[in-house]
């Protein structure tokens, strides 16, 4: 929060930080979690847009308050939503006083990837944090580089975007070029033990094939030699089959079926000489 006292905000930040003290509450202390929710959204819905992530222009004036306690009511909401499992809302429940992803707070940002990585959703942050991070007025905040790191170790890297990552870091003008080089060294082993895993991933897969190809085949084989075998019996029982009344021959011809079409739906199809 900022050094000015709450006496010297203006009526809005003042109500604006007795409902943050309020939600707080309601979330460490009462686990009142859609209470405390409601009270972030008024103490937000009071604040209005607002500045944008940077310092504002002095405890004289006061949005720099605003936007802390727009901040922390922020962060309060965030904790709420993810306790009620409602996390997939976070994002567009944060735009809705942001507007638009360039002015989130760096604290924010730093939540937001955190608990999408940590749910095994980075890509929804794939596209918010590209956008923060090559906005020209973020880049003056000193969490940049934190931030930059973050979103390359969280989003990036875990998704693959390795030509991605090496673009952002040769294009950031904020990074000296020792920093620069530490990042695309990092970028480079990621992806060398990005292919190594897939590597080992395909050739897992290659053998599983093999080794279900090569039961199915045993199985394959054992149910044509059961087939053959009954087309014997039956070829040797044929002459016999004058003497048996009709309706038995009838009875004997169904069972067979339903033996072999119990065994193997497929027999029919794959092997229909065994019934002509």
């Amino acid at each position: 929060m900022s050094g000015v006292p709450p006496a010297c905000w203006s009526p809005l930040p003042a109500q604006a930080a007795s409902l943050l003290e309020e939600a707080a509450d309601l979330l460490v202390l009462h686990r009142d979690f859609a209470a405390a929710l409601e009270r972030c959204e008024a103490g937000c819905g009071s604040l209005g847009p607002g500045p944008g992530p940077g310092p504002g222009p002095g405890p004289d004036t006061g949005p720099e308050s605003s936007a802390e306690v727009k901040c922390s009511l922020c962060v309060v909401g965030i904790q709420a939503l993810a306790e009620m499992n409602r996390w997939r809302e976070v994002l567009s429940w944060l735009l809705r006083y942001y507007h638009v992803p360039e002015r989130l707070p760096p604290k924010i940002l730093e939540l937001c990837i955190l608990l999408y990585s940590k749910v095994g959703e980075p890509q929804v942050m794939l596209e918010v944090g590209s956008s923060w991070l090559r906005d020209l007025s973020n880049k003056s905040l000193p969490e940049y580089g934190s931030l930059l790191e973050l979103y390359l170790l969280r989003v990036l890297l875990p998704l693959g975007q390795f030509k991605g990552a090496e673009e952002l870091v040769d294009s950031c003008d904020v990074l000296n070029s020792e920093q620069k080089l530490a990042f695309l060294k990092s970028i480079c082993e990621c992806q060398c033990q990005w292919t190594q895993q897939e590597e080992m991933h395909s050739t897992d897969k290659e053998e599983q094939d093999k080794a279900t190809e090569t039961v199915l085949g045993a199985l394959s084989q054992k149910l044509l030699t059961m087939l053959t075998l009954l087309r014997r019996t039956l070829r040797s029982m044929s002459s016999h089959f004058y003497l048996l009344p009709y309706k038995k021959m009838l009875l004997a011809t169904f069972l067979l079926y339903l033996v072999v079409v119990r065994l193997d739906p497929g027999t029919v199809l794959r092997f229909p000489f065994f019934f002509f």
